[in-house]
């Protein structure tokens, strides 16, 4: 890569990035005038500055870093086994076009139910427990993972298809040497939305479940009007998820660098 080419990416990013932070200051100095003066009311709409003091409060008070790690806990063990789950049921049925068409219709009738459509049944099934909203952010967070690597083993290029075969490659080998690394641009990108749905759904458990975490938090400062605490664990959340999107890219751009030229 030429050095003109490297110094114009660098111009580029910085570009970006400083059209992103313009965008977020606009925000913040819009809700700080609809905030002081008088557009909502400040019981419902805290100024930045209030909300900027309750969330250093609640961290340094220890709450609101404990609910945070309980959230932050509760989605990585959802996306880690809806990831597990997802590549291994993507890998079983992808690499095999007798079980598409046996399998798919199941999974399009399945597919579309939000996970909250499911959690009056596993409360049946688990209680009120951290179990249940563990089962659930699985259940919701595994199909983008299922389906990106269900769609990656199903359209290996027919050439390696044919390749597998001068090898004698078995079923397996085949899967694990040539259709699972020409999946993984799929898989990476079904995993990256599969972690927003994982905060998602951790969140509207905790809710409905009781369980400690912000979703909890949020719907308690909710219900006592504590405004300035709940936009604290909004910002708290975002914060979360622009923050793992961040470190998952990165992660994806390491993974995937055979595929730059």
């Amino acid at each position: 890569m030429s050095a003109a080419h490297k110094t114009n990416r660098t111009l580029a990013a910085l570009g970006s990035a400083s059209g992103s932070l313009l965008v977020l200051g606009g925000f913040i100095a819009l809700w700080w005038a609809a905030s002081t003066s008088g557009w909502v009311n400040r019981a419902f709409l805290p100024t930045p500055q209030a909300t900027l003091a309750s969330l250093v409060q609640g961290l340094a008070g220890g709450e609101l870093a404990a609910y945070t790690w309980a959230t932050l806990s509760r989605m990585f063990s959802g996306w880690v086994l809806a990831s597990a789950l997802g590549i291994a049921l993507g890998a079983l049925i992808g690499s095999s076009a007798r079980a598409r068409d046996w399998i798919a219709p199941t999974l399009e009738f399945i597919r579309p139910l939000p996970a909250s459509a499911v959690m009056p049944l596993a409360i049946a099934l688990f209680g009120l427990s951290g179990n249940m909203v563990l089962a659930v952010v699985a259940f919701g967070a595994m199909w983008p993972v299922l389906l990106a690597t269900l769609h990656g083993l199903a359209n290996v290029h027919q050439q390696l298809r044919e390749v597998s075969r001068s090898l004698e490659l078995g079923h397996l080998a085949f899967v694990l040497k040539i259709g699972l690394p020409n999946a993984m641009p799929d898989i990476l990108a079904g995993m990256r939305l599969s972690l927003t749905v994982s905060l998602i759904v951790s969140v509207v458990g905790e809710m409905i479940a009781s369980q400690a975490g912000l979703g909890q938090a949020i719907l308690l400062a909710a219900r006592s009007f504590q405004a300035s605490e709940l936009f604290a664990g909004i910002v708290l959340l975002g914060a979360m998820g622009f923050a793992s999107n961040v470190l998952l890219a990165l992660a994806e751009k390491s993974l995937l660098r055979w595929q730059r030229p």
